[in-house]
């Protein structure tokens, strides 16, 4: 097995020297870097940064690490974030009448791509219930309405209060998330069956083919209040023709779907997506 790594995930006003001083924080205490990668934005005035280092031989203990970089942290003006490889993340798929994406994620975790527990599956319909058995997940069956919306959202965030869950995936969930569910939970992870912004809403294979386009793709980003607006975590395309009716639309957007929603729940996993404002920066 891979000897225990820290990840620390930094965003701070740009300024000279930030570097030597993540870097120096780390070769003090002993610590060995294995990854370093750092992004600059000029327009927002803003220094990313993804460092990932060994925490054998590193001479701070876990529980103080972040005590001890908040020193550095709070001169600079940085919000950060501390995790460990060890820390496995707790994953809730929720679907809906679609399965692809919800089987594709499911079969990668089973074969070791996705380095994360799913203990709970949620779904509008109780068409996947055999599958999540079939895996040995939870199913929680929660028909949503307009009536019954809030009484369900109420019963959904508990649900994942009981289960311990780190991450929500909207495998095609195909339902919208109230404000007030994001935020008292997040973050969660969206795929949307279009190269965004182009074709937001319902129906974007037919808007697609009316428009007679040459590519269609799919977008995974974090959800927010603002319906399909949220940071993009991944994007993808296909190329298609004039021959190409709206089914083979779909059969083509279908697959492109479960690598972009794959990639992106991995790269979250991983801790690789760092939001700011509304957009990502992504240390793959």
């Amino acid at each position: 097995m891979a000897s225990p790594t820290a990840i620390l995930l930094v965003s701070c006003p740009d300024q000279k020297g930030l570097v030597a001083k993540l870097a120096n924080f780390i070769y003090a205490n002993g610590g060995n870097i294995l990854h370093a990668d750092q992004h600059r934005d000029p327009e927002a005035g803003l220094f990313l940064s993804r460092i990932e280092w060994e925490l054998e031989g590193f001479n701070l203990p876990r529980e103080i690490i972040g005590p001890a970089f908040q020193a550095i942290a709070q001169p600079l003006g940085a919000d950060w974030q501390l995790h460990f490889s060890v820390t496995v993340p707790r994953l809730s798929i929720w679907g809906s009448h679609q399965d692809h994406c919800f089987l594709d994620l499911l079969c990668r975790h089973r074969a070791g791509e996705l380095q994360a527990d799913i203990p709970l599956v949620i779904s509008n319909h109780s068409h996947l219930r055999s599958i999540a058995e079939q895996f040995g997940i939870d199913f929680h069956h929660l028909p949503v309405t307009k009536d019954n919306k809030p009484l369900q959202e109420a019963q959904q965030l508990l649900l994942l209060r009981d289960y311990r869950i780190d991450l929500v995936v909207l495998a095609k969930y195909m339902q919208v998330l109230s404000p007030q569910f994001l935020q008292e939970f997040s973050p969660v992870i969206n795929i949307h069956h279009s190269f965004l912004p182009a074709f937001m809403g319902a129906n974007p294979y037919q808007r697609a083919y009316q428009r007679g386009v040459k590519i269609i793709g799919a977008t995974a980003h974090y959800v927010t209040s603002d319906l399909d607006e949220g940071p993009i975590i991944e994007q993808d395309v296909v190329r298609i023709s004039h021959r190409d009716d709206v089914q083979e639309l779909i059969r083509k957007g279908k697959d492109v779907e479960r690598i972009v929603l794959a990639r992106a729940v991995r790269l979250h996993v991983q801790n690789r997506a760092l939001v700011y404002g509304n957009r990502t920066v992504v240390f793959a």
